[in-house]
């Protein structure tokens, strides 16, 4: 039996928007992030966490000290699963300096958790604060949230037109159906 997703983006919707967090010190849960993640799986959603860290790429921080990030994130919120791209066509580190699939607003890593997860797309969300979440949400056909939790839509990138545009994850949490 498959079971639809919530898609989060890290920064700005369970953490604190801070620009590049470079270790897990810098790294700020959101005091109400894992409440909401708890209602997104009462209400029979995955809750999976779909990030770009070109941080890496730029050589601010290690993958080592991300998955450091990425563990504390899951313990503290208890989200399923935590998948990033390191990837950035300008970076400064030859591995991760390339264009590649799993950058949003490619899809990449979306289709990786489908596979892991047997995902329900059709009932699914894609829920974050910048453009690329919004187009990602879109290129998959889901419905789109934008949060004013993180950039949010007074700065974004490029003119989108989300689902629904929310005060941050606990006004999602509250209105999410159940299925």
């Amino acid at each position: 039996m498959t079971k639809p997703a919530v898609f989060l983006d890290r920064d700005g919707v369970l953490t604190v928007e801070e620009s590049y967090v470079c270790d897990a010190k810098q790294l700020k849960i959101f005091p109400y992030a894992r409440d909401c993640v708890d209602k997104i799986h009462r209400k029979g959603y995955y809750a999976i966490v779909i990030t770009n860290q070109s941080g890496i790429a730029r050589g601010l921080f290690s993958e080592e000290e991300l998955q450091k990030m990425n563990r504390i994130l899951t313990r503290e919120t208890g989200v399923e699963a935590v998948y990033y791209c390191p990837h950035h066509p300008e970076g400064t580190v030859k591995k991760y300096a390339v264009k590649c699939n799993c950058r949003k607003p490619q899809t990449g890593l979306l289709e990786e958790a489908c596979r892991d997860f047997g995902i329900d797309m059709a009932k699914s969300f894609m829920v974050g604060d910048r453009a690329g979440d919004i187009l990602t949400g879109k290129a998959m056909g889901i419905k789109t949230v934008l949060l004013e939790s993180g950039y949010g839509s007074r700065r974004l990138e490029q003119n989108v037109q989300p689902d629904y545009i929310l005060e941050d994850l606990r006004e999602f949490a509250e209105i999410l159906n159940g299925n």
